[in-house]
């Protein structure tokens, strides 16, 4: 445990250093310092953070940096929140409001917010549901031999494609639309849905197979689109500007366009027992996130639907206002994805 002092002059440290980037000398801090104390024994207390891992040296004759364990001590202990406001409340609730009702749209508006919000980089993730069925499906002619279809799974998700035919939607092909779909889709796992179910839909269709065969196709490719888990990443480049990651930086890069395995790692985040965390540094999961800030968010919504929604940054990320607002955004998420589309707040 720290005494006030101490713990005065860690935050004063990081404080400092997360705003210019600069390291911070005994002389400096001596200034900052609400009262009087001398140099010696500011550099006294310095040297005992740095025995604690707390502050780092990075040249012998320069000021101190704030080590990767001070983050969480600082996080944990001496972080004072810039709360968010009022105003702020109300725009995030009118963005996420939009496709409150969709929860992959709802989570991409999410993380795109989260990234604009905190100049980071941001994700979402949804896990396959072997699981999730068809609901329903809509044929909406569109004119010029065209159809937008549109499918709803039970899980929730929401797909539409437009297709072109070579005949005239009439009553009569909707009738055979809808009498197939009854048939080989409503009910069936999104999982089991291919394209060998249109050899099967013959049995009804006859000669006019041919006919459904685009709409029937792209409904096929709504269902595979709707089975797979979604993974999305924005702000990238947000994290060029975080000095502190250096070199690293190139590593992060890598790290978000293996889309396999880092969406792995969110999925099976979002199949464990842990819950909504912050971590830092040496604490995330990676060995490239080692240098990172990472806060993560799951979701559990539609019975058996999964989602990951987070934000990734520098270990240097202004933490007094980067994590009420990102806290505020997954709450809001939460509420939106368990309501069915009630606005939070």
């Amino acid at each position: 445990m720290l005494g006030d002092r101490a713990s005065a002059i860690l935050k004063l440290i990081i404080d400092e250093y997360i705003r210019t980037g600069e390291p911070i000398g005994s002389k400096t801090l001596c200034q900052m310092l609400p009262y009087s104390v001398s140099s010696a024994t500011v550099r006294n207390d310095m040297a005992h953070l740095s025995e604690l891992g707390l502050l780092e040296q990075r040249h012998t004759s320069g000021g101190r940096v704030p080590g990767k364990a001070a983050y969480r001590f600082y996080i944990d202990n001496l972080l004072s929140s810039r709360q968010i406001t009022p105003e702020e409340m109300g725009k995030i609730n009118e963005i996420l409001s939009v496709n409150a009702s969709d929860p992959e749209r709802l989570l991409a508006d999410a993380a795109q917010l989260a990234a604009d919000l905190t100049g980071c980089a941001s994700f979402y993730s949804t896990v396959k549901d072997s699981y999730d069925c068809v609901q329903g499906v809509e044929l909406i002619p569109a004119g010029n031999h065209r159809a937008m279809i549109v499918l709803l799974s039970v899980g929730g998700k929401i797909k539409s494609s437009l297709a072109k035919t070579e005949c005239i939607i009439d009553d009569e092909f909707k009738g055979l639309f809808y009498g197939a779909v009854n048939e080989f889709f409503i009910g069936t796992p999104l999982s089991e849905i291919n394209v060998n179910i249109l050899q099967n839909s013959i049995s009804i269709l006859g000669e006019r197979v041919f006919d459904l065969l685009p709409v029937l196709s792209s409904l096929c490719s709504l269902c595979k689109e709707a089975g797979d888990g979604a993974f999305c990443t924005y702000g990238e480049t947000n994290l060029l500007s975080h000095e502190e990651l250096g070199n690293g930086v190139y590593g992060l890069l890598s790290f978000f366009a293996d889309k396999k395995r880092f969406s792995k790692m969110l999925n099976d985040y979002a199949n464990s027992r842990l819950g909504t965390r912050l971590f830092v540094g040496d604490e995330n999961p990676c060995y490239e996130l080692k240098n990172t800030a990472t806060m993560l968010a799951k979701f559990n919504y539609n019975n058996s639907q999964k989602a990951t929604l987070g934000v990734i940054g520098s270990t240097r990320i202004d933490y007094s206002y980067v994590l009420p607002r990102v806290d505020y955004i997954t709450k809001a998420v939460d509420s939106l994805l368990k309501e069915g589309g009630v606005t939070y707040g």
